[in-house]
């Protein structure tokens, strides 16, 4: 099971990491929700009022016109209809008006069940492997949530990387080269990532 995903009789799927693995994915993750900012505070969490955590008020919450001027950031949220045109460009801003808000929101709790089930694993709640790995364990909401957060952080990558289609040039970065961890991570992300889908499609 070591570094790959395998399934588990309940529709999930688990894999065992060692303590470094968890620590690189758990601070990726929790870079990751920095740049896409906080969500509104809930009723009974620190700081949180219930005005705040008012459903309706949420429904009706209008988000962004304007596309965001981090390359990254932009990626995650592109532009529905383009921006090719006077009628695209107003097109998308009224579609990610209304839904930019929600996409935040979901990659939001994609990141932070990515980062629960982390912590749960590495504090032995989800079972020791021994020899300084832990076993992540997931059910399927939480194989989905693991999906969206990775996809999300290898898009993230990728932007700093500036990543086209074409793949190849990550493999041939020399080890001089201060993108080389990045790199690494992009590719390690990739693979566990295809690892999750083929157990959850086994």
């Amino acid at each position: 099971m070591a570094g790959l995903f395998e399934p588990t009789p309940d529709g999930g799927a688990a894999i065992a990491l060692d303590l470094v693995e968890i620590s690189i994915l758990r601070n990726l993750t929790a870079q990751f929700l920095e740049l896409i900012g906080p969500g509104p505070q809930a009723a009974g969490e620190p700081g949180g009022r219930a005005e705040e955590a008012d459903p309706l008020a949420a429904l009706f919450a209008e988000g962004p016109t304007e596309p965001p001027s981090d390359p990254a950031l932009a990626r995650l949220f592109p532009d529905a209809y383009g921006s090719e045109d006077k009628e695209a460009a107003a097109a998308s801003a009224e579609f990610r008006r209304y839904t930019e808000n929600d996409l935040r929101a979901r990659k939001r709790t994609d990141g932070l069940t990515l980062i629960r089930t982390l912590d749960r694993a590495a504090s032995g709640e989800a079972g020791e492997n021994g020899g300084g790995e832990a076993v992540v364990r997931l059910d399927a909401e939480e194989c989905r949530n693991w999906l969206g957060a990775l996809n999300d952080l290898r898009l993230t990558l990728g932007s700093r990387l500036e990543v086209t289609e074409d793949e190849d040039d990550i493999y041939r970065l020399p080890d001089s080269d201060p993108r080389k961890p990045l790199a690494m991570a992009y590719l390690w992300l990739g693979g566990l990532q295809e690892t999750l889908i083929e157990a959850l499609t086994a």
